[in-house]
């Protein structure tokens, strides 16, 4: 019952199913209907005209059974006010009427149906078809409709397929759309509900696409424009240095040198979004490449084994240092880098021996502009928040994956890994 089609199918032969039962009811229901029993008494009056009394001999009854027998064509059972069997025509056992007189009528039986029928002298009178022609007008009746809605069930089938394979379809744009492909559309097919929410979907998926890529247009732009300013503010620092004391100086070049790095890490975050697949592929050796980051950074080893990822050797190298500036500022030494074969992936471990990152917090340091808590000597808070979500990106990008991994019992408290897949 997960498929939409299969309740649509089942509702239509249930309900089917229903009609044919009610059908076989209220048939039975007639049967004991006043006009019927009033039919049966009618019935009894005659029988007994036509049969021999009460107080005739055995044989006599017998007698005048069978010419009543076989002048209706029918399987004929005589039976005295005691349901004591009397006579009888038929060739099979038929069964005895009923305690009660009036519930005299239609009669079920495993040779067929039957009537039991009260004669006004006490006696009974039990009719049967012969065997060839037992048929039940009830089940008559039920055949009928039955074969009916075994077709409405087979011709309703292939309609009800096609309703629910074009809302299929259009989960099938939807979950497309919420991956990430916002040029996801879906078919509009027909004039009905599901194609004017198929239109809806199409309209909305666009105008998405369209705002989401103003936003990207507006946020590379802007970036790219906030360096105009920054080559000035750095030119007039150069040309006013002996004006400005040692400090403020090296206190501007600090701020000038994060304001460079936050716009190139948010150039860097516009471009990975606007791409759909890398713009070029190298073979590179993840742990020399580990071995050269680390060098730039103090407190800083690198263990493992050679692994070779095919990537984008500068997204690569963005990914590795992020990792490290962040165990730097937010971390402790000694800091580790871990290049590892795992199967057909590499793991790259950084871990340090800070305080680590909470459980509760392990996916939001991902989240662009999620920074930590530590703060610089100056009592502001450093890093621009992207670092560790483009590392993220430059994983997924990869076709690999970035979390934050436990802590190992007496290692380090912080650890963050990153899986690529290799080739061979």
């Amino acid at each position: 019952m997960r498929h939409l089609s299969t309740k649509i199918y089942l509702t239509i032969v249930v309900s089917l199913l229903a009609v044919v039962a009610a059908a076989g009811f209220f048939w039975n229901r007639a049967s004991n209907a006043p006009a019927t029993r009033q039919a049966f008494e009618v019935a009894g009056e005659l029988a007994q005209l036509a049969l021999a009394p009460a107080e005739a001999s055995r044989s006599e009854q017998n007698d005048a059974l069978h010419r009543l027998s076989a002048r209706l064509e029918l399987e004929l059972a005589l039976y005295d006010d005691r349901r004591e069997p009397i006579a009888s025509t038929a060739r099979r056992p038929l069964p005895a009427p009923p305690a009660n007189r009036d519930h005299g009528g239609w009669m079920g039986g495993r040779g067929g149906p039957t009537w039991a029928i009260a004669l006004p002298d006490g006696r009974w009178l039990v009719a049967s078809a012969p065997k060839r022609r037992h048929r039940h007008p009830a089940l008559t009746l039920v055949a009928f409709l039955g074969t009916i809605a075994a077709l409405v069930a087979l011709v309703a089938f292939p309609f009800v397929r096609g309703l629910t394979r074009r809302l299929e379809r259009l989960q099938a744009g939807v979950d497309t759309l919420g991956a990430g492909d916002l040029s996801a559309r879906v078919a509009v097919e027909g004039r009905d509900e599901v194609a004017r929410l198929a239109a809806s979907f199409n309209r909305s998926a666009a105008r998405i696409e369209e705002l989401v890529a103003s936003h990207k247009m507006l946020l590379a732009n802007a970036s790219h424009e906030l360096r105009t300013p920054l080559s000035r503010i750095r030119l007039g620092l150069e040309l006013a240095k002996d004006g400005v004391p040692a400090e403020r100086r090296a206190a501007l070049a600090a701020d000038i040198a994060e304001l460079d790095q936050l716009i190139d890490e948010i150039l860097t975050a516009s471009r990975l979004d606007a791409l759909e697949a890398l713009e070029r592929r190298e073979e590179v050796d993840l742990l020399a490449l580990a071995a050269e980051e680390a060098a730039r950074v103090e407190g800083a080893s690198v263990e493992g084994e050679a692994a070779i990822v095919s990537g984008d050797p500068r997204l690569l190298r963005r990914l590795v240092r992020n990792l490290l500036d962040n165990a730097r500022r937010y971390g402790a030494p000694p800091i580790v880098v871990e290049v590892r074969r795992e199967g057909r992936s590499v793991k790259l471990v950084v871990s340090d021996a800070g305080e680590g990152i909470a459980e509760a917090d392990r996916e939001r340091v991902f989240a662009p502009f999620q920074r930590g808590t530590r703060r610089a000597a100056d009592g502001a808070t450093t890093g621009s928040g992207l670092g560790l979500a483009l590392v993220r990106q430059i994983a997924r990008r990869h076709g690999g994956e970035a979390r934050v991994e436990p802590a190992v019992a007496g290692g380090p408290k912080s650890r963050i890994a990153v899986v690529l897949p290799v080739e061979g």
